[in-house]
């Protein structure tokens, strides 16, 4: 069995690499996978913490959201964080907490904010990074982003070991 900290080093490095083909994608926005020539959508950059929190708002309202996704109706916050590493979801608040510092403004990218918004919608009680979130994530972007940046997701995760529940 592989423990949650490997699970969770497994995921973010293959989120890395789909950030990275998100930005090699170029002006043209295509990708090579598997051997397929695919165009990505355009993913939106925010220019501050209060951009994000009405993204998070329309992200949520969206019908194909809410008919996927039961937790869709709990509104979620969104915060600054101090710190410049790292973004992350309270459960408890339910509240995204992204940093805007220079240094940080890496995380004010539309892909970083659906991975917190999965977590949002996650089953209450999954592990952190399990299974199911990956679901969530997989079927958020789908939902937010197209069919061509889902199978990203599913054949960069799938290739790192990562199931979806």
């Amino acid at each position: 069995m592989v423990s949650r900290d490997q699970t969770r080093r497994r995921l973010y490095d293959a989120e890395r690499l789909v950030l990275r083909m998100f930005e090699r994608a170029g002006g043209t926005h295509t990708v090579q996978l598997a051997g397929t020539e695919l165009t990505l959508p355009a993913e939106a950059r925010f220019g501050s913490v209060d951009d994000v929190s009405a993204y998070a708002r329309r992200v949520l309202a969206l019908p194909s959201v809410r008919a996927e996704f039961t937790r869709a109706i709990v509104p979620v916050r969104v915060r600054t964080r101090r710190g410049e590493r790292a973004a992350h979801y309270e459960r408890a608040t339910a509240t995204i907490a992204v940093p805007d510092s220079a240094g940080g403004r890496w995380a004010l990218r539309e892909l970083v904010v659906l991975h917190e918004l999965a977590h949002h919608l996650d089953e209450v009680g999954a592990p952190a990074h399990g299974p199911a979130f990956v679901g969530a994530l997989i079927g958020l972007v789908e939902r937010v982003l197209g069919p061509e940046a889902a199978l990203v997701y599913r054949v960069v995760f799938g290739d790192s070991g990562l199931s979806a529940r």
